[in-house]
C-alpha cells in the first residue's frame, strides 16, 4: 500500500512527531521496508551484483545495537500476491520503473537503487543466524504488523506512508527518524534517540477526527486505490487555504475532510464530486472506496501464536484450498482448445505453512501454487542483452512440476524483462526423473537420497562429483558448473576464477588492499561481465529456492561470503590488464588451498561432462576413476581441520593431488603442455617455487 506524498507532508509539519529515547521494548518491524532502506542507504554497490558480506555487518550491527538497548525485535515479512490482484497495476507500473532504471544504471553508472537479487536472502541468512524472530505472511504483511503491534503493546518500525493510518495503539517509529547509528547511554541505560508518531498528534494537528484517516488514505489514492482512473479525477487542490503553496492536493483534501464525521459521507459527497458518472458507475467507485477502507481494519493478530508457541497460522480466506470448481475449469479448458490454461489455485498442503511462516520457503511458492505467476528479479544489464533470469529456467521448471504435479495442463506465467518492456511468458514444468516419484502432499517425507537426487538432476551434476568437497560447498559448485553450460555466451575462465578467487577473500584486510591500488579509477561497468555474473546470482537464487522446497538435501550456503561485486569485477580486471594475481594470494594459505579446490572440482566436473558427450555410452564407473584422489583429498583435508601442525607435513602431498587431477582432467592443447614442460625443464627453480604458492594454477 502507500499514500503517495503523506510522508513528506507530516515533514513539513515537524510538531506532529514527539522525541523519544527508546529502549527496553519489544518492537515489531517492517521487514521487508527495513532491508531496503538499510541496503539503499549504506552506501552499497548495487550495480557490480552487490556487496552481501558489507550488507551482513550492517544487520550485524543493527540488530547488536537493538539488543544493546534492551529492544527485542519481531520482524514481519511480506508473503505472496494478493490472489484479488486488485494490487497488479502498481506492482507492474514499479517494475517497469526498475526495468527502466536498471538500463540506465548499465549504461550512466548511476546508482539507482536496483536491489542486488540475493539481498533478501542475504537478509533471512543473517537474521535467522542471530536467532532474531522472523515471520512471513501469506499475503501483505501491513495488517497483521499493526495487529501484532496492538496485540503486545508495542510500535512499529516502518516508513511505509500507510502505518501513519493504522490505529496503532503504541504509535510508529519512522525509520528516517531512528537513528540507531547515534546510541546514547545515560547512568547504566543505552537508548536510540528517535521520534514518535500517533494518529492522535495527526487529529490534532489537522483538526480531523482519527477515523477519518482511511477516508483520507483512499480519496488520495494508495497502492488499491485510484480515483483518478475510475472518472473525472477531483482536484482537491482547490480547497486548499489561501496562502498555501506546499502539498496543496492533500492539504485541500484534509481542509474538504474536516466537514465530514463520518467516513461513509465523506465518500458518497466525493463521488457526488466526480462528474459525468451513471449511477450504476457511482454505486461502482463508492463500493470500491469502502473495500479500500477496510484495508486499514485491523483484524486479530495471527502471527502472535507463531511468535509465543511456534504455531503455524491457518491460511487466510484470500489463500483459496483449491476447490472442485478449479477442476471443472480444467475440464472446460481441455475441451474449449484455447492454448492457455486457466488460472486456478492448486490446494496447498498443510505441512507447507510452517515453512512458509518461517520464511524457509520463498513466498514465490504461494504466486506459484494460486496463480500459476512468478515475478523475477531485475538485474543492473543492458536493455539488448536477454534477462539474466533465462539461464536459471530449467531449475525453475522442476520446482514448478514439484508444486503443480505431473500431468497437470499448468503454465507458469513468468513476468519478466524483455528489453524495456516487462513481458508474461508461459512456462512449462518440468516432472521427470526421480521428481516423478514425488508429489507436493508428502514431499516433506520423501527420503533424503531421493530429494537430493533430484537437485543434483535439475543441476545436471553427478553426486559423486561433489563428495571430495566439504559440504557446504556442494552447492556452490554445482550451482557455478550449471552457469558454465547455460550460461550465454558461455562464461570464459577468467570470469570464472575472479568468481571462486573472489569468494576466497574473507579477509577485509584482502578486499581493501585490492581495491585501494588506484584509488582515482572508476571504472566503467564491463555489460558482458555483469551480464555472466547476474546469471550466475540468477542461478544460485533458483537453485537455493529449489533446495529449500526439496528440504535442504545440500547444506544452503552463507551467501554473505559468496559474491562481492566489486571486488569481483575488479579481479577480473586485474587478470586481462596485469594477467597475474600473485600479490592477492600470497597472504592467505587457506584461502588458496580453498580456491584450489573448488576450481578443481569445477574443472574435474566439466571434463567428465565433455567426456559424455563425446562417448554418451560410456561406463559412469570409468568417468569416476579418480574417486581414490578424491578420498585422499577429504582425509587430508580433514587432517587440516583437526591437526594444525600437521599442516605443513601435507601441504606439498595436497598440492601435488590437485595438480594431478588437474593434469588428467583438463582439456589442455597439446601445444600448451609442450610449451610447459619446456619452460619446466629451462627453469625448475622457478617452477618448484609457482608450484608450492598455487601460482601456476592461475
Amino acid at each position: 500500500m502507500g499514500v503517495q506524498g503523506l510522508c513528506s507532508l507530516l515533514d513539513s509539519h515537524g510538531r506532529i512527531y514527539r522525541d523519544v529515547q527508546f529502549r527496553t521494548s519489544q518492537l515489531v518491524v517492517d521487514g521487508n521496508n527495513l532491508l531496503h532502506l538499510l541496503y539503499n542507504r549504506s552506501g552499497l554497490d548495487h550495480n557490480h551484483g552487490g556487496q552481501y558480506g558489507a550488507f551482513e555487518e550492517l544487520i550485524e550491527s543493527f540488530v547488536r545495537t537493538l539488543r544493546d538497548c534492551k529492544i527485542s525485535p519481531y520482524v514481519v515479512l511480506d508473503g505472496g500476491t494478493d490472489p484479488s490482484d486488485k494490487k497488479l497495476e502498481t506492482v507492474t507500473q514499479r517494475i517497469l520503473r526498475r526495468i527502466r532504471k536498471a538500463h540506465q544504471a548499465a549504461v550512466e553508472g548511476k546508482n539507482e537503487n536496483i536491489l542486488p537479487p540475493l539481498t533478501t536472502m542475504v537478509f533471512k541468512q543473517s537474521l535467522a543466524r542471530l536467532e532474531v524472530p522472523v515471520a512471513q505472511c501469506f499475503g501483505e504483511a501491513d495488517q497483521e504488523i499493526a495487529a501484532l503491534a496492538n496485540k503486545l503493546g508495542c510500535p512499529v518500525l516502518s516508513d511505509d506512508s500507510d502505518f501513519f493510518i493504522f490505529d496503532l495503539s503504541a504509535g510508529l517509529l519512522p525509520i528516517k527518524h531512528f537513528s540507531w547509528t547515534e546510541v546514547t547511554q545515560r547512568g547504566s541505560q543505552r537508548y536510540i534517540p528517535c521520534r514518535s508518531y500517533r494518529t492522535s498528534s495527526f487529529s490534532i494537528c489537522f483538526s480531523i477526527s482519527c477515523k477519518m484517516l482511511p477516508t483520507l488514505a483512499v480519496l488520495a489514492g494508495n497502492d488499491y486505490v485510484k480515483l483518478h482512473r475510475m472518472g473525472t479525477p477531483i482536484s482537491w487542490g482547490e480547497f486548499t487555504p489561501a496562502g498555501s503553496e506546499t502539498w496543496r492536493s492533500l492539504e485541500g483534501l484534509l481542509c474538504w475532510l474536516k466537514d465530514f464525521q463520518e467516513p461513509g459521507d465523506a465518500l458518497q459527497a466525493a463521488v457526488g464530486l466526480m462528474e459525468g458518472l451513471s449511477p450504476q458507475k457511482k454505486a461502482e467507485v463508492l463500493e470500491s472506496l469502502f473495500q479500500g477502507m477496510e484495508e486499514y481494519r485491523l483484524p486479530p493478530s495471527s502471527l502472535h501464536v507463531f511468535f509465543t508457541k511456534g504455531t503455524a497460522p491457518p491460511l487466510p480466506k484470500q489463500v483459496i484450498q483449491g476447490s472442485f470448481g478449479a477442476h471443472l475449469s480444467i475440464i472446460e479448458w481441455k475441451c474449449s482448445g484455447r492454448s492457455v490454461p486457466p488460472q486456478v489455485s492448486v490446494p496447498i498442503p498443510d505441512w507447507l505453512r510452517l515453512p512458509l511462516t518461517q520464511a524457509r520457503l520463498t513466498r514465490d511458492v504461494l504466486d506459484v501454487l494460486q496463480m500459476q505467476r512468478m515475478s523475477l528479479s531485475i538485474h543492473v544489464e543492458h536493455k539488448d542483452t536477454p534477462s539474466a533470469n533465462l539461464t536459471s529456467r530449467p531449475l525453475r521448471q522442476v520446482m514448478y512440476g514439484l508444486l503443480l504435479g505431473g500431468g497437470s495442463p499448468l503454465v507458469v506465467q513468468e513476468r519478466d524483462r524483455v528489453g524495456l518492456q516487462l513481458t508474461s511468458t508461459p512456462v512449462q514444468p518440468a516432472f521427470k526423473g526421480v521428481a516423478q516419484r514425488l508429489t507436493l502432499s508428502n514431499l516433506n517425507q520423501a527420503a533424503l537420497p531421493e530429494r537430493r537426487q533430484v537437485l543434483l538432476e535439475a543441476l545436471k551434476v553427478d553426486e559423486a562429483s561433489l563428495n571430495c568437497l566439504w559440504d557446504h560447498l556442494r552447492l556452490l559448485v554445482a550451482v557455478t558448473c550449471f552457469w558454465l553450460q547455460n550460461a550465454k555466451p558461455t562464461p570464459d575462465e577468467k570470469l570464472l576464477k575472479a568468481l571462486l578467487l573472489g569468494l576466497n577473500l574473507r579477509n577485509e584486510l584482502e578486499s581493501m588492499a585490492l581495491m585501494k591500488q588506484d584509488k582515482q579509477r572508476k571504472p566503467k561497468l564491463d555489460l558482458m561481465e555483469a551480464h555472466a555474473f547476474n546469471q550466475w546470482q540468477a542461478c544460485m537464487k533458483d537453485a537455493i529456492q529449489l533446495n529449500q522446497l526439496l528440504g535442504c538435501p545440500l547444506a544452503e550456503p552463507q551467501l554473505a561470503g559468496l559474491y562481492e561485486g566489486p571486488v569481483v569485477h575488479e579481479l577480473v580486471h586485474r587478470m586481462k590488464t596485469t594477467g597475474r594475481l600473485k600479490a592477492i594470494l600470497k597472504s592467505d594459505s587457506s584461502s588458496q588451498r580453498q580456491y584450489r579446490t573448488l576450481l578443481t572440482a569445477v574443472h574435474r566436473i566439466q571434463s567428465q561432462r565433455m567426456s559424455k558427450k563425446k562417448d554418451p555410452g560410456a561406463d559412469p564407473k570409468s568417468l569416476r576413476r579418480q574417486r581414490p584422489l578424491d578420498d585422499l583429498t577429504v582425509n587430508l583435508q580433514q587432517l587440516f581441520l583437526h591437526d594444525d601442525e600437521a599442516a605443513a607435513e601435507v601441504k606439498s602431498a595436497i598440492t601435488a593431488q590437485e595438480d594431478l587431477l588437474l593434469v588428467e582432467h583438463l582439456s589442455v592443447p597439446t601445444r600448451y603442455r609442450t610449451k610447459d614442460r619446456v619452460n619446466r625443464s629451462k627453469n625448475p627453480e622457478l617452477v618448484r617455487k609457482q608450484e608450492a604458492r598455487g601460482w601456476h594454477i592461475l
